[in-house]
């Protein structure tokens, strides 16, 4: 009997040994990842409501701050929507090369123990959450290129569009398993998927509208810097939740991507003033602040695979690359990009997904899910390749996405104010409604 109940027990032992690794695989939601990445998710909807709507509104004339700020809470509400009808899905649901499937239309097949392959340890609906919100700031960006003349109706219809055109396309070739992924690609939280879709599709929407009435003739100066510096503080702290929360765990590598992301703004704000101080003799608080969101929007797809000190030194070179940029560049080809956003975030994303292939380094990475990386710093030419390829392919990506997108939204609404509703403001022409005295 005593022999019989052994080997049953040796028995049993043998099968769980042998379950052991399949039950290890399964994926199971980890409570303290789950808490992080909600905080993380609110912090990235923080960035557009209230923190975008404030920085770009505290840059434009007092007539426009309403109609600025109403840009940041439409993308909100119409990208949110239509990230849970299909954009979600199609982003991230199916493996395909170019673009997922539609079994998350809807958001169908989420239950409450639902997981992602791509986020085993959080709830599914956490990470399309999370995810939705990214998606929410790309679009309320581009906005900010063509302030002051764009049709609120054409904002609305162009968000719809891009955000399918270029934005889901991207986001699957990059983050989703698409062709970009399977390269080797590395955007840690959104060089090529956010900045640089954002910056081209400003840069476009700005040579398609022109210049704004009086550019470079009367004074177009920010009616109010304080509301753009309190946009960029909670811009700063939403970002923790931007590049840290893109570890999709509370783990060391979040903490790493955190500190580096951190470094990298101050090392911004530092360099960009002083050149500023330099050639124009004051330091400005436009300047200071400019030259953070540039090592901020830089060092986002190098922030989860460098260490500390190649944070102050990424943002050290955004700092002085992109205020060239936002400077001598826009005033040598005479373009209106009225809030910089080709200057900071389009120029800062190519720098920064650039520089991710020369100081990327698997040992940042806590998890080793990424044993492969070996920036040119470490002597790997073929990484800082395959980002060039993938800045490449996103320009030109985003710049077809974009000309039919404001094609399609010229036919349907047309693209800018009258001249008579410029003057008049923004605030009033599109909205009824002005700032009180």
């Amino acid at each position: 009997m005593i022999r019989a109940v052994s080997r049953a027990g040796l028995a049993g032992l043998s099968l769980l040994v042998l379950l052991t690794p399949a039950l290890a695989q399964t994926p199971r939601i980890d409570p303290a990842d789950t808490g992080f990445m909600i905080a993380a998710t609110a912090l990235v909807l923080l960035m557009t409501l209230p923190g975008l709507a404030l920085f770009y509104s505290g840059m434009v004339r007092r007539k426009n701050i309403l109609a600025t700020m109403a840009q940041s809470v439409a993308a909100t509400a119409i990208v949110s929507l239509l990230w849970f009808a299909l954009a979600y899905s199609l982003a991230f649901a199916g493996g395909g090369s170019i673009l997922g499937g539609v079994s998350r239309a809807f958001l169908s097949g989420i239950g409450l123990d639902t997981t992602s392959p791509l986020a085993p340890t959080i709830p599914e609906m956490l990470f399309m959450a999370y995810q939705m919100t990214f998606a929410v700031i790309t679009v309320a960006l581009v906005g900010g290129a063509v302030a002051d003349r764009l049709r609120f109706s054409a904002f609305v219809v162009f968000s719809a569009l891009w955000l399918f055109l270029v934005y889901v396309p991207s986001a699957h070739w990059v983050w989703g398993g698409g062709f970009l992924q399977s390269l080797g690609l590395i955007d840690f939280a959104g060089g090529t998927v956010v900045h640089i879709n954002a910056g081209v599709a400003g840069l476009a929407a700005a040579l398609t509208l022109g210049a704004r009435q009086g550019y470079g003739k009367e004074n177009l100066a920010p009616f109010d810097l304080s509301l753009a510096v309190v946009g960029t503080g909670l811009l700063w702290v939403g970002w923790f939740g931007f590049n840290g929360g893109s570890a999709l765990a509370a783990g060391s590598r979040a903490v790493f991507a955190i500190v580096a992301t951190h470094f990298s703004a101050c090392a911004g704000a530092v360099v960009w003033s002083l050149i500023e101080w330099r050639h124009r003799g004051k330091p400005s608080v436009l300047g200071m602040i400019s030259g953070a969101v540039a090592g901020l929007g830089t060092i986002t797809p190098a922030s989860g695979y460098v260490l500390p000190w190649q944070g102050v030194l990424i943002g050290a070179i955004a700092g002085a690359v992109c205020y060239f940029a936002s400077t001598s560049i826009k005033s040598r080809f005479g373009y209106d990009d009225s809030l910089d956003v080709f200057g900071v975030h389009g120029v800062g994303g190519v720098l920064g997904t650039l520089l991710a292939g020369v100081f990327a380094t698997a040992s940042v990475s806590a998890s080793g899910a990424d044993p492969g990386i070996s920036g040119l710093w470490q002597g790997n030419g073929r990484q800082f390749a395959v980002q060039l390829v993938g800045v490449v392919v996103t320009v030109v990506w985003c710049a077809i996405g974009t000309w039919i997108a404001l094609k399609l939204t010229s036919a349907l609404t047309g693209l800018r104010v009258s001249a008579e509703e410029e003057r008049e403001g923004l605030d009033v022409s599109q909205h009824g409604e002005a700032m009180g005295t």
